[in-house]
C-alpha cells in the first residue's frame, strides 16, 4: 500500500514493506512503515512480522498456507500506515518545508494528542497486534496478565477500570503482587505476570505512550528502591526422570482410553526429540515419511515447529513407530488428518480454535499423567514438559554435547538448553557415577 501527496514543497510517500533485511529471533521478517521524502527514507516498526515461508515474494502477498488471518493483518498494517499518510497530507497541504523525520514526528504527536493511552487499553492494542500476526501463544500470555490487572484495578480502585501509566508505580506493583499472592498465585506465575507488565511498559515508552521517569522496575542492583522482577523464585523442581522410571511408565497398563492417550503422548515426546506438546498434537499423517519395507513402519518424522517455524526431520525410533501404528485405524482418514486425536480437522479450523482446544486438552493430559505417575510409583509429578526434560537429560548422560541437544530440541540458543540440563536429580547423578565402575 502506498500513497503520494503533491505540493509545491514536494512529495511524501508512505508504504508498508516486508523488510527481509532484518531477521527476528524467531526467524521472521518485520513489516515496516517506509516514509520517503526527497529521496530520503525513514523506517518505522509496526510491531508485526511474518515468517518468510508464508510470504510470496513474486506476488508481494501473504501465502494462503499462513495459519493466521491475512485480512486482519493487512488491516492492522494499513491502519498503522494511515496515521503517517494523514501526517504527510497535512504537511504537504501546509506547504511547509519538511522531511521524512518531520512526517514521523507529526504522526506520533497526532496519535498521542488524540487520546491518553492507559494501561489496560494498551494491553488490548498489543493483544490485537499479536493475534493479527498469529502469535497466539504470546497473545494468551498478554491476555492473562491483562485480565489479572483489570480485576485488580476494579477491586482496588472503585469506579475505575483502567489507570494511566504514571499510576503504575512501585507501590502499585507491590499491591498487585500481594493481591495475587492472596489468591494462591505461585512464584513462576508471578514472574510471568510481572515480566509481561514490564515488557508492556517498555513498549509504551518506546512509542511515547509512557514516560521513562515513571518506570517502576529495577534495571540494576543499585536501584533497590524500585520493583525487582528477578526477586521471584522461579527455580524449577528437577523434572527429568531416570531411565528406570520411564520403564515403569512403559510397563503401566492404563484403564481408560484417555489415560492411554496421555501415556502415549508422553512416551512419543520422549522418543521424538522431546517434541513440544503443541507440535505433537498438530502432527498429521503426511508428516511421516518413507516406510520400512519389512514392517511398513514410517522411518522419519518431518514437521515445522509452531513456536519458531523451524523445520525438523528425525528418525522414528521403534517405540514411537509402535505408538503411531496403534492410532492408524483410529485417526488416519487422510494425509491431512491428525495422528493423535487431540484435534479434529472439521471442528478446529482456525488457529484460535486450535489454541483453545489445545489449552483445554493440555490441562487434562497433565492431570492424567500425574495420576499415572503415582500409579507407576514415580515420585516426580509427570507432565508433558517432564518428557522434554527427560529426553535432554538422557542424551546428556549418554555423552551428547549440549549443542547437539539444543539443535534436537529446537532451542534458539544453548543457554536455553542449559536451563533444562542444570542440576541433574540425585538419582541421575548416582546413575552416572555407576558408569565409573
Amino acid at each position: 500500500m502506498s500513497r503520494t501527496t503533491d505540493s509545491k514543497e514536494g512529495t511524501a510517500t508512505v508504504k508498508v514493506v516486508y523488510f527481509t533485511g532484518k531477521v527476528l529471533a524467531n526467524g521472521s521478517h518485520p513489516f515496516l512503515i517506509r516514509i520517503t521524502k526527497n529521496r530520503k527514507q525513514l523506517y518505522r516498526s509496526t510491531g508485526l512480522s511474518l515468517h518468510p515461508k508464508y510470504w510470496n515474494e513474486e506476488k508481494n502477498e501473504i501465502r494462503r498456507s499462513w495459519p493466521g488471518d491475512a485480512k486482519a493483518l493487512w488491516k492492522k498494517l494499513n491502519d498503522k500506515a494511515a496515521a503517517y499518510e494523514a501526517a504527510a497530507d497535512a504537511l504537504a497541504t501546509q506547504d511547509t518545508q519538511h522531511d521524512a523525520q518531520t512526517v514521523l514526528r507529526k504522526a506520533n504527536e497526532a496519535r498521542l494528542q488524540s487520546r491518553r493511552i492507559k494501561l489496560v487499553a494498551y494491553f488490548d492494542e498489543l493483544i490485537a497486534d499479536l493475534t493479527a500476526a498469529a502469535q497466539l501463544g504470546n497473545a494468551r500470555v498478554y491476555r492473562d496478565a491483562r485480565n489479572q490487572l483489570a480485576r485488580f484495578i476494579e477491586s482496588e480502585y472503585p469506579g475505575e477500570n483502567d489507570v494511566p501509566f504514571d499510576r503504575v508505580s512501585v507501590a502499585f506493583c507491590l499491591e498487585w503482587e500481594q493481591a495475587m499472592r492472596a489468591t494462591g498465585v505461585e512464584e513462576t506465575s508471578l514472574s510471568v505476570r510481572f515480566r509481561t507488565l514490564r515488557a508492556v511498559f517498555n513498549k509504551a515508552i518506546a512509542v511515547g505512550a509512557a514516560k521513562a521517569e515513571h518506570y517502576p522496575f529495577a534495571r540494576t542492583r543499585t536501584e533497590q528502591h524500585k520493583f525487582s522482577v528477578s526477586k521471584f523464585d522461579v527455580t524449577t523442581r528437577k523434572r527429568a526422570l531416570p531411565r528406570e522410571a520411564l520403564r515403569q511408565l512403559e510397563l503401566l497398563q492404563p484403564t481408560t482410553r484417555r489415560q492411554q492417550l496421555a501415556k502415549d503422548a508422553f512416551l512419543f515426546s520422549f522418543y521424538c526429540g522431546g517434541i513440544n506438546f503443541v507440535d505433537l498434537a498438530q502432527l498429521r499423517w503426511q508428516d511421516l515419511k518413507d516406510k520400512d519395507p519389512a514392517t511398513g513402519h514410517p522411518l522419519r518424522l518431518e514437521y515445522d515447529r509452531q513456536k519458531t517455524g523451524g523445520k525438523f526431520s528425525l528418525k522414528l525410533l521403534a517405540p514411537a513407530a509402535a505408538i503411531v501404528a496403534t492410532y492408524s485405524p483410529i485417526t488416519k482418514a487422510g494425509p491431512s488428518s491428525y495422528i493423535f486425536p487431540f484435534l479434529d480437522v472439521h471442528k478446529h479450523k482456525t488457529p484460535a480454535q486450535r489454541q483453545r482446544q489445545l489449552h483445554t486438552v493440555l490441562g487434562w493430559v497433565n492431570r492424567l499423567l500425574k495420576a499415572l505417575g503415582q500409579q507407576a510409583g514415580i515420585a516426580t509429578p509427570l507432565t508433558t514438559y517432564v518428557a522434554r526434560h527427560s529426553f535432554a537429560t538422557t542424551l546428556k548422560l549418554k555423552g551428547a554435547n549440549t549443542a547437539l541437544i539444543s539443535q534436537a530440541m529446537g532451542h534458539k540458543s544453548q543457554a536455553i538448553t542449559e536451563i533444562y540440563l542444570d542440576s541433574f536429580g540425585s538419582e541421575l547423578i548416582d546413575s552416572a557415577l555407576e558408569d565409573l565402575l
